[in-house]
């Protein structure tokens, strides 16, 4: 069995002090995504609000956009979390090539499984599901995407050697539940996996101030969350959660995310300058639904907002750092 390489953990994030502003950074050319798919069936009759596409199977159980730009989001984080891994895109003591069997649970864009599928060619099967059906159909013959609710019963045709779960909040009603029917579908001695931010900014050099509005935003996403049921910061629970379930050899990973091309560290320099392009460029998606329809703000509100968030990532004066959780933990034998 694989042993993973631990990646490289400051306790600190140094400030590079010779930075002038986020505007001169050289970060944050992302490719767009070519996603597309043959489906001919009702899931593909999406809805539109707030001049963004969403998904139309199991309406409104998710709150954030699928059209292009947000699938060019999705691929972006992708990038940030395997580079604030480094280079990694699990930390699980697994080898995928022994003939794994996988799932990837709300797989978006599909370009974690596909990723994996490209360096382990010899997985048995990595299937990523998803409410929308917006992944490439060129793919690793090994990965397969099904539009599923996995929410609903699972009715696994046979369970799983690994089953990987990332960048879920605000996505699922009942984790518990989640959990343990992620208990239920993994092998004996099988692994899962959680990556997941701590959604609550702060800063290790009091440079970010409560009235900051990256703040305000991650304040009202997470009020308005909690008004439709859902929680926007799971994962400070996930390891009682993972551990009520059953799961054995829960080991929890901490790593620093920075919002802006602030640190010094040239690799988390990469990772928050592409947070900044993620908060500025993604903050309409994440405001749109749940500022507007369930903490109805009015369209200036938001705008005023948004503006905020984006103005603080350019002066880039506010080290805001987000703590970042990998969660592996095994099925007894």
């Amino acid at each position: 069995m694989a042993e993973p390489t631990r990646p490289e953990n400051p306790d600190r994030v140094e400030v590079d002090e010779t930075l002038l502003d986020d505007a001169d950074s050289s970060y944050g050319t992302v490719a767009g995504s070519s996603a597309s798919t043959s489906l001919n069936t009702s899931v593909l009759k999406y809805e539109w609000k707030h001049g963004r596409r969403y998904h139309s199977y199991q309406s409104g159980t998710y709150q954030f956009p699928n059209d292009e730009q947000e699938q060019e989001r999705l691929d972006l984080i992708h990038h940030v979390f395997w580079r604030l891994l480094n280079d990694r895109i699990f930390l699980a003591p697994i080898n995928p090539n022994d003939g794994l069997r996988i799932l990837d649970i709300g797989t978006g864009t599909g370009l974690w499984a596909i990723h994996l599928g490209d360096e382990y060619p010899n997985a048995e099967a990595i299937i990523g599901n998803d409410l929308s059906p917006i992944q490439p159909e060129w793919i690793p013959p090994n990965v397969q995407f099904v539009v599923d609710d996995v929410e609903l019963d699972w009715a696994e045709p046979k369970p799983y050697d690994y089953i990987h779960c990332r960048y879920m909040a605000a996505a699922i009603k009942d984790w518990p539940r989640l959990v343990k029917q992620m208990y239920e579908n993994t092998k004996p001695g099988g692994w899962v996996e959680f990556q997941e931010s701590v959604n609550e900014l702060y800063s290790q050099d009091e440079s970010l101030k409560p009235d900051d509005p990256m703040v305000q935003m991650m304040e009202g996403l997470t009020k308005a969350c909690a008004m439709i049921g859902r929680t926007m910061n799971p994962a400070p629970l996930m390891e009682g959660w993972i551990k009520d379930a059953g799961f054995v050899n829960v080991t929890v990973q901490k790593f620093k995310l920075p919002i802006g091309s602030w640190p010094k560290d040239p690799r988390l320099k990469e990772v928050g300058t592409l947070m900044g392009v993620n908060f500025t460029e993604g903050v309409e998606a994440f405001t749109a639904a749940l500022f507007k329809d369930v903490l109805g703000w009015s369209q200036e509100e938001v705008s005023i907002l948004n503006a905020g968030v984006r103005s603080s990532i350019k002066k880039g004066t506010a080290h805001a750092i987000f703590d970042f959780l990998v969660i592996t933990a095994q099925k007894p034998e």
